[in-house]
């Protein structure tokens, strides 16, 4: 099997990405708010799923994802906040999915779900709640492509940044960094301009946002200013 960092992965030259979460976008005009998050500037769409079991909060399923694609040529993450990710893949990645990440906490056969997801051609990552510590998916971390760290408690947007999870950060670097590899190290959860320059420093090179991007006033700004934190 291909592991995915003998691809590459990351960001090159430490270039900051941005991923705008779709959560608190205007779903009633998701076409246009698609054009626009790629004509400004944004690296990629964070599309959320939940359950109402894993998380108290119920949204979007492939149906969703597959009517988004039409609209934009940006890669789409999928962050799989249910119980049973490997058996819902198929349809997210046929739906247009290019990235599935899936949560530590609600996956046993870890090794598994990743063949799963990358059996049907996307790309795999781990998402790990504010409690759960690296510890927990650093023998995964060659075989993934995204490590993602909630900054927030999952389920809902406008939370605030939990500041305790910034060691976690720095601790992802640095066994990414020791081993040599391109795994990218994401923050999802409470981001704005203070709480990227924080989580930047600790050595995040993905920023996921969601309010303070569609509450912004200007899309591009936003993004921008995230990006230069």
């Amino acid at each position: 099997m291909n592991y995915a960092n003998e691809e590459s992965q990351g960001n090159p030259a430490n270039k900051i990405s941005i991923s705008t979460s779709i959560l608190s976008a205007d779903l009633s005009r998701i076409g246009s708010v698609l054009e626009s998050l790629e004509s400004s500037g944004a690296d990629s769409v964070h599309i959320d799923v939940m359950d109402g079991h894993f998380v108290n909060n119920i949204a979007f399923g492939p149906a969703f994802v597959k009517s988004m694609r039409r609209h934009t040529a940006l890669p789409f993450k999928v962050h799989l906040m249910i119980e049973k990710p490997a058996a819902y893949a198929p349809q997210f990645i046929s739906a247009g999915s290019d990235l599935l990440i899936f949560h530590r906490e609600t996956v046993s056969d870890v090794a598994g779900t990743i063949d799963q997801i990358e059996s049907h051609g996307a790309k795999a990552g781990i998402a790990l709640n504010p409690e759960t510590q690296i510890s927990e998916a650093a023998e995964f971390i060659p075989r993934i492509s995204s490590l993602l760290i909630m900054g927030v408690n999952p389920g809902f947007a406008g939370q605030k940044f939990i500041p305790t999870v910034l060691p976690k950060i720095t601790e992802a670097r640095r066994l990414i960094s020791e081993k040599g590899l391109r795994t990218g190290v994401a923050v999802d959860g409470g981001i704005n301009s203070a709480t990227a320059r924080d989580a930047i420093r600790s050595g995040a090179d993905e920023l996921i946002a969601a309010t303070y991007v569609f509450g912004s006033e200007n899309i591009a700004d936003a993004i921008s200013s995230l990006r230069n934190s």
